[in-house]
């Protein structure tokens, strides 16, 4: 079988899907990997270590399961050979999605996103995997932008209070947030609508934000909130906020625009030099001031909504994303053939065009 590799087209893009150790690895057992020239150059990883682990560099589009990060454009989906197969985020449960064109043009396509949040398929999470990466850059990023310590220093002239940071949502990149935002000295604060995860944060050593609000859903992710509830949050962390030196908000609810959980109001509620984080920018934002792509200073407090943090963390998240991606293909290689077993529930879960049905 097969593999490759193809260098990103996306604009910021740095990761690569497979990094050389992982490659090698797979060649170790009995798959041919093909690597496109300066696949791995955005994760500073040249051709030269590819080589080395036993790739070839050439064209990967042609072979049995071509790999790759962010969702491929239509340029790319004509380059996929009827009966290939794909694998990487997909995006599909977005409007504006790949997923009729890999279809129509024959390709079998695992979008890395889809599969189950089960204890079992815990090494192919990509989304956990990245969300780590973003939720560590996001505090480091709003370190940079706060005109204020993030830990309590006493000195000559006197004692400098720790930063209070909350986190809203706390999933993958929320826990991630809040333990770093421990780690530099801060007093962390964490706040979700699943009062069941009030445990994990205060493992990290956080404190835990309790609105009375209940809104856990399936799957792990939170349901959407009605009418009351919004209102009864709204009010309630407009309150909050207030308080805090940086905000960071990571609410997604899949398939659906970003919750608004920061309004204008509570901005302007904010002291002046404090910071809002947001991380869900590409679904619209949850700060109501939130212009995704850009930090911009409203109310003499900075809003800051970068997109794709991981990519600019190209090197870990890179070998991050490749145990992911090692891992879902070692549990459909039988023999060293591609042989998905669409009876396991990770691999019909992830699998969004198949070529034929078994």
């Amino acid at each position: 079988m097969r593999v490759g590799v193809v260098r990103e087209s996306l604009d910021g893009e740095r990761r690569v899907a497979l990094v050389p150790k992982i490659v090698a690895s797979l060649i170790g057992k009995g798959v041919e990997v093909i690597v496109e020239s300066g696949a791995g150059l955005g994760a500073l990883i040249p051709d030269e270590l590819y080589l080395s682990a036993g790739a070839t560099i050439g064209d990967p589009w042609g072979a049995d399961v071509v790999v790759k990060v962010a969702p491929p454009t239509d340029a790319e989906v004509a380059k996929l050979t009827s009966g290939s197969t794909l694998i990487g985020f997909l995006a599909p449960r977005n409007a504006e999605n790949s997923i009729g064109a890999l279809k129509a043009a024959g390709v079998q396509a695992f979008a890395v996103e889809a599969i189950p949040r089960i204890s079992r398929a815990q090494v192919m999470d990509a989304l956990s995997s990245q969300a780590n990466v973003a939720g560590y850059k996001s505090v480091l990023l709003a370190a940079s932008e706060s005109t204020r310590f993030f830990p309590m220093l006493t000195t000559a002239a006197g004692t400098v209070k720790p930063a209070t940071v909350l986190v809203l949502g706390v999933g993958v990149a929320g826990l991630q947030a809040l333990a770093t935002a421990k780690r530099l000295g801060s007093r962390p604060t964490g706040y979700d609508v699943r009062p069941e995860v009030a445990d994990q944060v205060r493992s990290v050593g956080a404190q835990w934000l309790d609105l009375g609000i209940d809104a856990a859903g399936e799957g792990g992710y939170a349901r959407e909130l009605t009418e009351g509830e919004r209102t009864q949050q709204q009010d309630a962390l407009e309150e909050a906020i207030k308080g805090f030196d940086v905000v960071i908000t990571t609410a997604l609810v899949p398939g659906r625009p970003a919750p608004r959980l920061v309004t204008a109001a509570a901005v302007e509620g904010m002291k002046p030099g404090s910071v809002v984080v947001d991380l869900a920018g590409e679904t619209g934002g949850n700060c109501e001031l939130t212009e995704p792509g850009q930090t911009v200073v409203k109310h003499a407090v900075t809003i800051a909504s970068p997109l794709n943090l991981p990519a600019t963390m190209p090197e870990h998240a890179s070998e991050l994303y490749s145990k992911n991606i090692s891992a879902l293909l070692e549990l459909m290689l039988v023999d060293g053939s591609l042989a998905p077993d669409f009876s396991d529930e990770v691999l019909a879960g992830a699998c969004v065009t198949r070529e034929k049905e078994n």
